[in-house]
């Protein structure tokens, strides 16, 4: 889906590329295959997923240095300490972030409803550390069953309203991860999710605001949640981020191509002068931006003679023409469907 660029926090080396994957609809993780390992699922005695891999005998020995140093960090997550508690989850966060190993133990052990707890903590560096632990962790599908099972979403919505910016973005992130599974769409939009991402949006850091878009994407998908995306007042402030200076144009228009598929969102996005941004990215854009943008004017176009006519006057057919022919497939398609289109009132009103 897009490009995700790193940024400078250590959640970034291995788990935002998986969600760069993600994005990109390459990242199936049902079937893990690790250094020649095969990841099965089990369940595990508390009802939460637990992963379990085949490996040789020389890889045990690793395995129990790891659940040896894991099963004194849960201690520590477990005390009543603030300097115990903070350390052991900044430990958490690097075994999590460096291989699945670890993120097998850590599951398996229960970090992952501690760390979940932990997430209202009043320590704004264990909290951080918990929830970027949470994302590194969140790699595995097997994980993200289990974040959800462990009653996740109303904490992590909790750092995005009250955390410090490191911890908003990487709750956001976090929730992006979740919400690659389809029924975790339906919980995180009725959760409240939402409003703290879109003001995450609006006020978050660069980072943040990516983060942000992402998590809108995926919550825009459905349809009950398209709405609830536009009540919060989403696109004014997505068609601000499609100023290319900003760096954020694809992941925006993405948003807005799903938001116009209902009647709410084609108003908004007129009455925030979107149509002419839309205009320019397909004449302007890159590749995916240019088909995104063609998608939402065909949606504005056929369901308004108004918007129609406020596209043509936007000086929309050259570009479309120029990607009729030059685009991606599905932007070639939509290009092509908006031309026809006004061919087609042309003869009408003829």
């Amino acid at each position: 889906f897009y490009d995700f660029e790193a940024s400078d926090n250590d959640r970034d080396d291995e788990a935002m590329g998986i969600l760069s994957a993600i994005e990109n609809q390459v990242c199936k993780l049902s079937d893990v295959r690790m250094r020649g390992q095969f990841v099965r699922r089990q369940t595990s005695d508390r009802g939460f997923p637990r992963i379990t891999s085949s490996s040789s005998m020389d890889a045990q020995g690793d395995l129990s240095a790891i659940e040896n140093q894991v099963h004194k960090l849960i201690d520590d997550l477990r005390s009543d300490f603030i300097e115990g508690q903070r350390s052991a989850t900044s430990e958490i966060r690097l075994l999590a972030k460096h291989n699945m190993e670890s993120r097998i133990v850590l599951a398996n052990c229960g970090a992952i409803n501690l760390l979940v707890g932990l997430l209202h903590s009043p320590d704004a560096k264990i909290q951080e550390n918990a929830v970027t632990a949470l994302l590194n962790l969140s790699i595995s599908d097997n994980n993200r069953i289990a974040i959800v099972n462990a009653d996740a979403v109303d904490p992590l919505i909790h750092v995005l309203e009250t955390g410090n910016p490191e911890a908003k973005e990487n709750s956001a992130a976090t929730l992006s991860s979740l919400l690659v599974i389809k029924e975790n769409k339906v919980r995180v939009g009725r959760s409240g999710a939402v409003k703290p991402l879109v003001d995450l949006l609006v006020s978050g850091t660069p980072q943040g605001k990516k983060d942000a878009a992402i998590a809108l994407f995926y919550l825009s998908i459905l349809h009950e949640n398209k709405g609830r995306i536009v009540q919060a007042d989403a696109v004014k402030q997505l068609v601000k981020l499609m100023d290319p200076a900003l760096g954020m144009t694809d992941k925006a228009v993405a948003v807005l191509a799903n938001l116009a598929m209902i009647p709410e969102g084609r108003t908004a996005i007129w009455e925030t002068r979107g149509i002419r941004a839309l205009v320019e990215v397909v004449e302007l854009g890159s590749p995916r931006g240019k088909e995104n943008a063609a998608a939402a004017l065909l949606q504005l176009c056929t369901n308004s003679n108004r918007y129609c006519s406020l596209v043509l006057k936007e000086g929309a057919v050259p570009p479309l023409a120029t990607l009729s022919q030059s685009g991606t497939p599905r932007a070639r398609e939509k290009a092509q469907a908006l031309i026809s289109y006004f061919r087609s009132l042309r003869h009408g009103n003829s």
